[in-house]
């Protein structure tokens, strides 16, 4: 019979080495999953998202801040009570889940999404949105007032429901850009404070998807990932926003793939950006206007030249201005003539009829200046006032945007056109607010006379609507123009939510400043931004559903989707993870390996090294 041998076997060499072999691949194949995990360690280099851009946000206290880009870095920290749908910006659950409002109107319920933590750990729950609603109306913070007007006070029902109560319907209830703040925070902060001296530094406790946690003025601004948010941790590790001086040198970053995207693009740089093999460009929309203002308060106190109270002499200025020629040169094409404050784009915009329509006319300028009392008494060239002074009007113009000192030295050459003098000062955008906001002692005394600047704002039209109202005096209103007419009409369609109804109202409103002047609208400029895509994927435009106009990915506070979604593109990815694979890769065919070799050799022995007995 036969048998096989037994322990002895391992002496023979052969068999001692597949043994070896065996033991070798088995610690091989063990050590895999550890040399995989080494490429996700914590010591890695972690994923950055770098955003260029020509400006930097002037404050990340929510209720200081007055630009577009601080209310971008407050909702990548903060969620906003109800969200906006990326597509048509419409509205989308955020903090609330659901929401229902009573027969008349005047109350909302909402219920908040539970498990929902800010970013210190602490459960975030409705009393930190009643809290945060009654921290505005109750202390008057007038950057989110514009939001919260007509709210009477918020009650947290129980940790999951808040309740909204207002004087009248509210149309914009569902369209707040207002933060939603933490009590346990924030209640330590006197509503004075929280509009002077508190400044909210870093890291900023928020539920957002990032987090800012470092910001090295006039350089950067750094957000990690929430990567326990809500909604779902984002893809990316880090957010950086970079801050640059020149457009030139950010583009030739962009180029370069030191940066990954750059928002506020001038015009001049995008056509060559867009046509580089590798990035994409995106033309949005942009509820935007560019506009020359005036300074408009009637009062003893201003310090500006009191010609510009005179809506004549605003009124004949507009017929001294080329808006076609501003579009064509100073934004090379890429935006469409301004005429007023709501964009074209919008159901809400009204259109002046060409019949009633400002053209450019020096002659027509002259003759109304003249008519107006303005004339040039002495025969140097300019003009004098009603009074015979001399006249002369300060024009600032903000440092942060190359379309618009381009068209500030067109307007103030046309002005020198017909008479008016005007001294231009390129300026840094905190030297304007200081002048906007000049105050001697205690008393408010706006010092300037004519700046040129731009509005962004929401989709819903109220926030534009309420600035220039005389609520706004010392806060939004950068003109400080009001008119009765117009803050009835405010007051009108704030508490109208059908739209149909609400339309007509708004658009009367826009039509009353476009007679009045306060405002000469001149241009509603594309959003114009690049990405890299050859690196990066998961960029989300907003919005992306009006006929002939795409959407802005990179600068709409309104969409945070592009940054939470954001990740490498395919390529990339599997590049960086090549490494790793190489190392599974090796490890299965060793394994396979000393495995087909054992079966081989354990077949041989059976059939060779058999005895008989």
């Amino acid at each position: 019979m036969k048998t096989r041998l037994g322990r002895h076997t391992w002496r023979h060499p052969g068999t001692r080495a597949l043994i070896l072999l065996l033991l070798l691949a088995t610690a091989l194949l063990a050590a895999a999953p550890a040399a995989l995990a080494a490429s996700e360690s914590p010591d890695a280099e972690p994923l950055t998202f770098r955003v260029g851009w020509l400006l930097e946000p002037d404050n990340l206290n929510p209720f200081i801040g007055l630009l577009g880009q601080d209310y971008q870095i407050w909702h990548l920290n903060y969620d906003f009570l109800v969200g906006f749908d990326a597509k048509d910006l419409s509205p989308r659950p955020e903090i609330a889940e659901s929401w229902e409002a009573s027969e008349d109107g005047k109350t909302w319920t909402f219920t908040i999404r539970q498990g929902v933590k800010w970013q210190d750990g602490k459960p975030l729950t409705a009393r930190d949105v009643a809290f945060t609603f009654n921290y505005i109306v109750e202390n008057n913070l007038q950057t989110l007032a514009v939001y919260t007007g007509g709210i009477v006070g918020a009650t947290a029902i129980d940790d999951a429901t808040v309740e909204i109560t207002t004087e009248q319907p509210k149309a914009n209830m569902l369209a707040m850009v207002v933060p939603i703040i933490p009590e346990h925070i924030w209640s330590k902060v006197s509503g004075e404070k929280a509009t002077t001296s508190y400044q909210n530094e870093p890291p900023i406790i928020g539920s957002g998807p990032f987090q800012v946690v470092e910001w090295n003025k006039g350089k950067y601004i750094r957000l990690v990932a929430n990567k326990d948010y809500w909604g779902g941790a984002p893809k990316i590790d880090e957010l950086l926003f970079e801050n640059y001086k020149s457009a030139d040198t950010m583009a030739a970053d962009l180029k370069q793939g030191a940066i990954d995207a750059a928002v506020e693009l001038p015009q001049a740089q995008y056509p060559s950006l867009t046509a580089i093999d590798g990035v994409t460009g995106l033309k949005g929309t942009h509820w935007r206007f560019h506009e020359l203002g005036f300074n408009c308060y009637d009062s003893p106190d201003s310090l500006g030249n009191p010609v510009l109270l005179d809506e004549k002499f605003r009124q004949a200025l507009n017929w001294a201005i080329d808006r076609q020629k501003i579009v064509d040169v100073a934004f090379f094409g890429q935006a469409d003539v301004g005429s007023t404050l709501i964009v074209p784009y919008s159901p809400y915009h009204w259109e002046p009829p060409a019949d009633r329509a400002y053209k450019y006319d020096p002659e027509t300028a002259k003759t109304q200046l003249d008519l107006a009392g303005y004339e040039d008494v002495d025969g140097d060239g300019f003009r004098e006032t009603k009074e015979g002074k001399p006249l002369n009007l300060r024009l600032f113009v903000t440092n942060d945007s190359p379309e618009n000192q381009t068209a500030a030295k067109l307007i103030a050459g046309w002005f020198k056109d017909v008479g008016v003098k005007v001294t231009l000062r390129v300026v840094d955008a905190g030297v304007l607010l200081d002048a906007q906001y000049n105050y001697k002692g205690d008393t408010y005394a706006p010092d300037y006379d004519m700046f040129i600047w731009f509005w962004t704002y929401d989709i819903d039209p109220e926030m534009m609507l309420n600035v220039p109202t005389p609520g706004q005096i010392e806060g939004w209103n950068d003109t400080l123009w009001t008119n009765d007419e117009y803050t009835q009409l405010f007051k009108q369609q704030e508490q109208t939510i059908d739209a149909a109804e609400r339309i007509p109202l708004v658009q009367r409103m826009q039509e009353i400043v476009w007679e009045s002047s306060p405002y000469l609208v001149f241009a509603y400029p594309y959003q114009l931004e690049a990405y890299r895509s050859d690196k990066w994927q998961g960029v989300v435009p907003s919005p992306s559903g009006f006929e002939g106009y795409d959407g802005s990915a990179f600068y709409n506070y309104m969409n945070v989707d592009t940054y939470r979604l954001v990740e490498p593109a395919v390529a990339t990815a599997e590049a960086e993870s090549g490494a790793s694979s190489t190392v599974l890769i090796v490890v299965i065919v060793v394994v396979v390996v000393v495995v087909v070799a054992l079966v081989v050799w354990m077949t041989r022995r059976r059939r060779g090294r058999s005895v008989e007995v």
